[in-house]
Order: structure tokens, then sequence, then C-alpha cells
């Protein structure tokens, strides 16, 4: 669903690095933790290990929300809500995780162990403060 996030959204996701915060399910209650993510094809994209992939693997329902601040005073965020799917194919989760790492200034060969994601957004919201 490509159309989900606006194109405002999408500058302000893609405008610097910025950590984001998902939010999964484990036993019906929300589990967040903090990620990092890139905007690709219509996608967001993350790598993760550990108990988010568990997570996403018995309940692909997501959100994630991203902020920007300066010195703890927000200029904008974006929250998006969606489906996760974990990216099984070798090549495919090389190149995410190379996107990703590219983004954040990390050597490309760094956390091996970490599994590419894709999020379908449904819906996105996003504000600034002036």
């Amino acid at each position: 669903m490509p159309d989900a996030i606006s194109d405002a959204a999408v500058e302000l996701l893609t405008s610097g690095v910025h950590v984001a915060h998902l939010a999964t399910s484990y036993e019906d209650r929300p589990h967040v933790a903090p990620v990092w993510y890139t905007y690709h094809d219509g996608a967001i994209e993350i790598v993760t290990t550990g108990k988010k992939l568990d997570n996403i693997r018995r309940n692909p329902r997501v959100a994630l929300s991203v902020q920007d601040a300066d010195e703890g005073e927000a200029n904008w965020g974006v929250t998006l809500r969606g489906t996760a799917s974990v990216v099984d194919d070798d090549t495919e989760n090389r190149e995410i995780r190379r996107r990703i790492h590219d983004r954040y200034g990390a050597d490309e060969d760094d956390w091996p162990e970490n599994t590419a994601v894709r999020i379908a957004v449904g819906s996105a919201n996003h504000w600034t403060y002036d």
C-alpha cells in the first residue's frame, strides 16, 4: 500500500538519521524497542533479532514511531502501523542490511545475526511543531 505514507511523511522519515521505536506484541502486551530503519520502495525496512523477531513471527502487526528532537524539544514525528514480513531470501536480506548499515555508517558485515524485516505500511500519521 504505497499511498499509505504521504510525501510529507516520507520526507521526514528520510531527512536524516533517526532511531525508530518498533512496537510488537508479546503475549498480548506491547514490547517496544529501538531499531535502525530505512524507507525503500514504499515500505519500511528494519533489521532485528531476538525477542522482536520472535514477536514478529508470532504476530506480524506492528507499529513504528520516529521522532526528531533538539535537546528534548520535539521538531516532528511520524507514526506508522502495518504488517511485518521476515525476509528469508539471503541475497535480499544482505541487501537490506547493507542499505541500513550504509544509512547509519556501520560496516555492512556488522551484526550478521540480524534478520531483515519489511513492513508494509497500512496507515501513517505525521506532525510537525513550529
